[in-house]
């Protein structure tokens, strides 16, 4: 009886196990596309804002799909802070057609110096930001809007983001102030927004789940790039 019980016991507890191992992808991700861990799609070279300078730093940002997200992140350093700011797929749309009405503006030079004016003359997008202070710090999360227009520094006009501060989301019910994330101003010369839009775009993106799936051969029959999966940290 003792140990038709034990079995009983044992037997009840690897169903709840594996019942609480489940995850209802389509429930927790419904803008998924792929049910496959993030991978990079590239870099770019973009500008950021010093820290209280007038003055440019170029930095170089890693582009990320996360197919279960249908988004794209942007992972870069700021003030030695890794951020990551996602882009969904309508966002990258607008980023798109943002850069054609700047391109349009530029060749027919009805571009003005007033920021106040153009740094949202082409819309904005919501967005998500995560950052961690450190590499085993606590990701922080917040939802802020990013501003879509350009600005001029040192007298050459720049297509500009601009991600406004937003409140840091609470974590396991702690309702208490958490304080903003940061400001941060993206500063794209017309080449490097448009490496952006090629890695932006959907059907790209798509393409190289495939690649993933279906893994190109050397000549020796090995895979190139066998392991294009990125770890997260």
């Amino acid at each position: 009886m003792k140990l038709l019980l034990l079995k009983f016991l044992t037997l009840t507890a690897i169903l709840a196990t594996l019942s609480c191992g489940t995850v209802d992808y389509a429930k927790k991700y419904p803008n998924m596309v792929a049910n496959a861990d993030p991978v990079s799609a590239g870099t770019i070279e973009v500008q950021l804002n010093k820290f209280l300078s007038s003055r440019l730093s170029k930095v170089e940002a890693e582009v990320i799909f996360y197919p279960r997200l249908n988004a794209v992140a942007l992972e870069f350093k700021y003030e030695l802070i890794r951020h990551r700011q996602f882009w969904d797929e309508d966002g990258r749309k607008q980023f798109a057609l943002s850069l054609e009405r700047y391109k349009a503006d530029y060749e027919a030079r009805n571009l003005v110096d007033r920021y106040r004016k153009t740094r949202a003359v082409y819309g904005k997008v919501p967005a998500r930001v995560e950052w961690e202070a450190f590499k085993y710090t606590k990701t922080r999360t917040a939802f802020p809007v990013i501003e879509i227009g350009y600005r001029f520094r040192e007298k050459m006009p720049f297509f500009t983001t601009l991600m406004r501060p937003a409140k840091v989301e609470a974590s396991n019910g702690d309702s208490s102030d958490r304080g903003e994330s940061s400001q941060i101003s993206m500063f794209f010369t017309r080449a490097q927004a448009d490496e952006l839009v090629k890695l932006f775009d959907q059907d790209y993106l798509m393409g190289l789940l495939g690649a993933i799936h279906h893994p190109q051969l050397d000549e020796q029959g090995k895979e190139i790039d066998a392991d294009p999966y990125r770890e997260m940290e």
